[in-house]
């Protein structure tokens, strides 16, 4: 696949650096610039960033990063099966548990959450970080709202982390998990709470706490293309006004 001028392969982490160091240069530089091509492509273009990680597993697939890559860039697809397969080979060429709950969120995508929740419980989850612990409650969560338990979801989501007032890189998603389940259950008041502090604590935009609270507050944005696509050539365009204007109208966790 086409590597774009501007990829040199320096883009990538020091410690996947140091891996690649165990392959010949040429061949590392070829590796390094397909992982780049994965991370660059990977929210935006999965089926692309999928393709750049099938070339890096071709050239290199006794490096651990590699395997890494080329899970991620499967999961993106909904390739769960495949997915689990390379973060399993991953995890064991590291011995790391890191990538436990990623692992456990594929059982959910290929339909076994029981599974999920069985990791959730193993003696793994406690060597993650907290980053980590918080993703395995996001995990189990959703696990069990696949099973149809809303309550004990809210349950599980129910969390120091979660009552906490500080903001850490995972507080939205915990606060807009918690909100999404509560809502499900039909605790409206609750779910409009939870989706308000997600939104004070999504600073990146990662979630779309705001479009939620928005809906449950029967709040539609006006789409400003529409409104002028709808005007007559050479008339004043009376929706400039209108577009940033909202007008007020009688509105679930994700996978990872």
């Amino acid at each position: 696949m086409p590597i774009p001028e501007d990829v040199t392969g320096d883009e990538i982490d020091k410690d996947v650096r140091q891996e690649l160091q165990s392959l010949p240069k040429t061949l590392a530089e070829d590796v390094a610039k397909n992982l780049v091509m994965v991370a660059r492509l990977i929210d935006e273009d999965p089926e692309g960033a999928y393709g750049y990680s099938r070339v890096a597993l071709r050239l290199a697939s006794r490096v651990a990063a590699v395997r890494e890559a080329a899970g991620f860039a499967a999961y993106a697809t909904q390739k769960y099966s495949e997915a689990l397969a390379e973060f399993r080979a991953a995890r064991r060429m590291t011995g790391t548990v890191e990538l436990w709950p990623v692992m456990a969120d594929c059982e959910r995508g290929l339909g076994r959450p029981e599974k999920a929740l069985d990791m959730a419980g193993a003696p793994e989850v406690h060597k993650l970080d907290k980053a980590g612990q918080v993703e395995m409650r996001l995990v189990a969560a959703g696990a069990r709202r696949d099973m149809g338990q809303l309550d004990a979801a809210i349950v599980t989501l129910q969390s120091p982390e979660l009552a906490s007032n500080s903001v850490q890189p995972w507080t939205a998603r915990l606060r807009y998990a918690y909100a999404d389940a509560l809502l499900a259950a039909g605790r409206e008041r609750e779910a409009r709470e939870w989706f308000a502090k997600a939104v004070e604590a999504d600073r990146d935009g990662s979630t779309d706490a705001s479009d939620r609270l928005a809906e449950l507050d029967g709040v539609e944005f006006v789409d400003a293309l529409a409104e002028d696509a709808s005007d007559e050539p050479g008339e004043p365009g009376e929706s400039g006004e209108a577009a940033g204007s909202a007008d007020a109208s009688p509105e679930d966790g994700d996978k990872h």
